[in-house]
């Protein structure tokens, strides 16, 4: 990858698409990295993950973690239990509550991952300046704008269950 082009440069849109190349395949392959060797899709990988760091976590407080809707956080955590990976507790403080536990098999998938659950993105993107980063989102705030057919909906739903499975 060649840096920098222009404004004034005619390739330029064709540059920006070979970067979302670059970025869609690194994500696409880490993740599919991480469902080989956990045999877990990356953001299952990524609420054990946030169980393992917070033991108890109730799922209302997972799925705020995660940036999903409870009910889709609820499906998965039900997934998660009936695999052996989390188990739900109720909490003593309030016994309509649950906290979440990892399971054996839960801390087995943990132990292979290969980084982190979430995958390289939020890494990256922690370590960008500020001001990188506010310029990153007012540019992808732009470009979004002026997608035909744009859904918002995709904003709730892991990069991990967009980038489908790697089999």
């Amino acid at each position: 990858m060649t840096l920098p082009l222009t404004a004034a440069t005619p390739q330029i849109p064709l540059a920006v698409l070979q970067q979302f190349r670059v970025i869609y395949g690194t994500m696409r392959r880490y993740f599919r990295e991480v469902e080989e060797r956990c045999g877990l899709p990356g953001s299952q990988m990524w609420m054990l993950q946030e169980v393992q760091r917070c033991p108890g976590l109730g799922v209302t407080e997972l799925a705020a973690r995660l940036g999903v809707h409870q009910s889709t956080c609820s499906q998965l955590v039900e997934k998660l239990v009936d695999r052996g990976c989390l188990i739900k507790t109720r909490k003593q403080q309030d016994q309509r509550r649950v906290g979440l536990h990892l399971a054996p098999d839960g801390v087995k998938a943990i132990a292979a991952l290969p980084g982190s659950a979430e995958g390289a993105s939020p890494e990256a993107l922690a370590a960008m300046p500020e001001v990188a980063l506010q310029t990153l989102y007012l540019n992808l705030f732009e470009l979004i704008r002026h997608l035909p057919g744009r859904d918002d909906a995709f904003a709730s739903i892991p990069l991990a269950d967009m980038l489908g499975s790697p089999k």
